[in-house]
């Protein structure tokens, strides 16, 4: 099992009302986040890509951050999670470009990931007036083969389509080293996975939350992965899972760390924001909160697989328990409300501690897959 970082511009109003450069240092820490990553051995960093989502996340250009962590980084794979690709949005032929730069930037570091927006505030500032938020499954299903097209054809034929056009063009420039990056969807339902695996998509499971909930949609993608009939010149045979981590080197200031990481906040935004996701039982509606997390909560979740925290050792075990279910890569959601030292410290010791003993392929699984399609 591989390991990531996914960061996003989380700025909640706590931090902003107290600091008015809070923004600034937020976006600023994350870049900071993923040069520790590139040296401490993890092997992917995901940045988002959202727009209106106050304090859950302020990173709308990750073109342009990506563009700057491909200079400042050296071995670990950069992935846009996701580039919007829907016409309304961001125009398929700038997305192609914007791809193939980053490719050249990063030396071929990049992972493209898509998807289709995070819920109805968000999809409704580009397409007002829509009252099915599954039309943009339609847009996204229109556009997604023509990405390989647009990179691999000489002069790309040009595309007729319901929602956009182009005639034959010169899509430039093309992608690094003759070969096009892994392709990725963000997965937001249980289905997803297996439509994903059907088109040779890797998957970015956002949306998975404990490991028993992983295993059986795992299966369902890689049944139908077997099979693929891949959109792209090549099968990214990948599931990747996000997780809160934090790790410490007692599991008592672990724990210290968590309770006083405002974690249910960032838990309640996101199912303000993200309501195309399947809700569970018991959480409120915004602007209702979560309860605040105590000792208590926090070794609950520990014990029910919600979250990694601990000890180096005791976040190794939790980490072991996602490659054994399946896992191609876990990724962790930071930063989360936690302060710099300690999200640094977190990303320091799994890099010493955990993955070492377990990620020891010095080859990238897209990379791989990639140099076979060449």
């Amino acid at each position: 099992m591989e390991f990531g970082l996914f960061v996003q511009g989380y700025v909640p109003a706590a931090r902003a009302k107290v600091d008015p450069e809070a923004e600034h240092k937020a976006l600023i820490e994350e870049t900071e986040y993923v040069i520790q990553a590139d040296k401490s051995g993890f092997k992917y960093a995901w940045a988002s890509e959202h727009h209106f989502l106050e304090e859950y996340s302020h990173l709308s250009a990750n073109d342009v951050y990506l563009g700057y962590l491909a200079h400042a980084t050296e071995r670990i794979h950069l992935g846009s999670g996701i580039f919007n690709p829907l016409a309304p949005v961001n125009h398929p032929v700038k997305v192609a470009e914007k791809v193939a730069m980053l490719d050249h930037l990063s030396e071929g570091r990049f992972e493209f990931g898509t998807g289709r927006g995070a819920g109805s505030h968000e999809i409704l500032g580009f397409m007002p007036g829509i009252t099915d938020m599954n039309h943009t499954k339609e847009l996204w299903e229109e556009t997604i083969a023509e990405f390989p097209r647009m990179w691999l054809q000489d002069e790309y034929v040009g595309f007729q389509g319901k929602h956009w056009s182009l005639p034959p063009r010169k899509i430039l420039p093309k992608p690094y080293g003759g070969a096009h990056p892994a392709m990725w969807y963000a997965a937001g339902s249980p289905s997803s996975y297996a439509m994903a695996g059907r088109k040779g998509l890797g998957v970015l499971g956002f949306s998975v939350q404990k490991v028993s909930d992983m295993e059986w949609v795992v299966e369902s993608y890689k049944n139908a992965v077997k099979d693929a009939e891949p959109v792209g010149a090549f099968v990214n045979d990948n599931v990747m899972v996000t997780s809160t981590a934090i790790c410490a080197e007692t599991h008592a200031k672990a724990v210290e760390i968590a309770v006083g990481g405002g974690l249910n906040y960032l838990q309640s935004l996101l199912f303000r924001y993200h309501d195309t996701f399947p809700r569970p039982e018991g959480i409120p509606e915004w602007p209702e909160l979560l309860p605040e997390y105590t000792e208590e909560i926090v070794e609950l979740l520990i014990a029910e697989e919600l979250m990694i925290c601990g000890d180096p050792d005791e976040v190794l075990k939790q980490c072991r328990r996602w490659d054994r279910a399946g896992a191609d890569q876990l990724s962790f959601g930071l930063p989360i409300g936690i302060g710099p030292e300690d999200t640094m410290n977190t990303i320091r010791l799994i890099g010493e501690h955990v993955i070492p003993r377990i990620d020891t392929d010095p080859v990238h699984r897209t990379s791989r897959f990639r140099a076979a399609a060449t």
